[in-house]
């Protein structure tokens, strides 16, 4: 799997290299900003934005590059979970509350081996749940209580969001693929690399 880094402001490949394709894009994020970084910082260049496809979205990149100080544009891919709709999420008692006003508390914190994401289970008591009058609705026919999983960095997902929807978003997205698509095209086209994988800066 080949992973390719462009510098937007001149259309510059900036990184590139190899990894094995048993890992998803996401995973191998971080050592690419790690990489680049050192490699920017030895020509005095500063690297303040970071612009990628949805293949390297997830709440532990947004939280790396935020440490970093970079400012991520990576759309959210369908793994990202914001909480169950309609449910109301409480900071100060890390809580959610329900459409009817019952309380769904925070249980714990666990790893999804699947996806690789860190994630918390909110889940009600049963007897929260026994004389709702949505409980069909809400439940569906098996579950005796409500219980939904949300991302661990939810706030980190927010921030990103905010960043991809607003009009700088939209022009960073436009900048980005007119910045990389000539690059890639060169490389497909001319240079006879078939099938290649980036994220832009």
């Amino acid at each position: 799997m080949g992973q390719l880094s462009v510098d937007t402001g001149h259309h510059v490949i900036t990184d590139i290299k190899t990894y094995h394709a048993d890992g998803k894009d996401s995973q191998y994020l971080p050592d690419i900003c790690n990489r680049l970084e050192r490699r920017l910082h030895k020509q005095g260049l500063l690297w303040h934005t970071c612009i990628a496809d949805t293949g390297y979205s997830s709440g532990e990149n947004y939280a790396f590059l935020e440490a970093k100080g970079l400012r991520s544009y990576i759309p959210p891919h369908g793994t990202y979970k914001g909480g169950s709709d309609g449910f109301k999420y409480h900071k100060a008692d890390n809580c959610y509350t329900c459409p009817q006003g019952k309380v769904i508390p925070f249980k714990k914190v666990f790893f999804e081996k699947k996806n690789h994401t860190k994630k918390k289970e909110y889940r009600a008591l049963k007897p929260v749940c026994v004389d709702c009058p949505i409980r069909s609705a809400c439940l569906g026919k098996s579950a005796q209580e409500k219980k939904f999983t949300v991302t661990f960095y939810l706030e980190g997902y927010e921030r990103n969001n905010a960043r991809v929807n607003s009009s700088r978003g939209s022009y960073m997205k436009g900048k980005g693929q007119s910045a990389v698509e000539p690059v890639l095209g060169t490389l497909t086209q001319f240079l006879g690399l078939r099938k290649i994988n980036y994220h832009r800066h």
